[in-house]
């Protein structure tokens, strides 16, 4: 799964990065105090103020999308703390990943209490996948897409890492849905520029026909 080159220790069921011997740690936007209740957080006010959708419609748009996943490598970038439990078929091979160890830890529960089996959590960056080519055949990055400083690197490592006709499955809210005055944490791409930088990654866009206030949801295919 790992590129020959990476080191990492596994603490409390999550693996971190090591290099020179030591463990790599990040700043999540957030901040991992405020983990115990990133869930409420999103379903009492992100989700209803921000993004102007309904999260049960979220999860059944997702839940339709991924329906036909069965027996596969599913990689998550920026897991969180595991909404993908509630969409993502529990037969396929989980990975997630975050920058959160906080919230990485909640995931690892959330998945447990899912019927998951065969599960594995990386404290890593999404700008730096430490996975070998071609290895899963769907990745998942859901209400993230926002916060990566390099779109195009976040873009050039999906691709590597996704098996010919493999496909990455994305919820982000975009500016041309978001209603005025409402702000939001990170940077909005508008869907053409979403797609540009997919061309540019050789990916090829493909919309999901859904609405959901604020976000688009979409596939880029390998």
């Amino acid at each position: 799964m790992l590129k020959p080159e990476v080191k990492m220790i596994s603490k409390g069921g999550i693996y971190y990065l090591l290099i020179n011997h030591r463990i790599v740690r990040f700043v999540p936007w957030i901040g991992d105090l405020l983990a115990p209740v990133y869930d409420s957080i999103m379903s009492k006010k992100i989700f209803p103020e921000k993004f102007n959708a309904d999260i049960r419609k979220h999860y059944d748009i997702l839940k339709t999308e991924l329906s036909d996943v069965r027996g596969k490598k599913v990689l998550d970038i920026a897991a969180g703390s595991g909404s993908a439990a509630e969409f993502l078929p529990s037969d396929n091979s989980y990975t997630g990943t975050d920058i959160s160890s906080r919230l990485l830890k909640l995931a690892v529960e959330k998945f447990r209490g899912a019927g998951f089996r065969d599960c594995s959590y990386f404290a890593v960056s999404a700008e730096d996948l430490p996975f070998e080519d071609a290895y899963f055949d769907v990745c998942l990055c859901i209400l993230a897409l926002n916060f990566f400083g390099d779109i195009t690197r976040v873009f050039a490592g999906i691709s590597r890492i996704l098996v010919p006709g493999g496909f990455l499955l994305c919820a982000v809210p975009v500016p041309e849905r978001m209603r005025p005055g409402v702000r939001i944490h990170g940077t909005l791409l508008s869907e053409s520029r979403i797609a540009e930088y997919a061309a540019g990654a050789g990916l090829g866009y493909e919309p999901v026909a859904a609405e959901n206030g604020a976000l688009l949801y979409f596939r880029l295919v390998r």
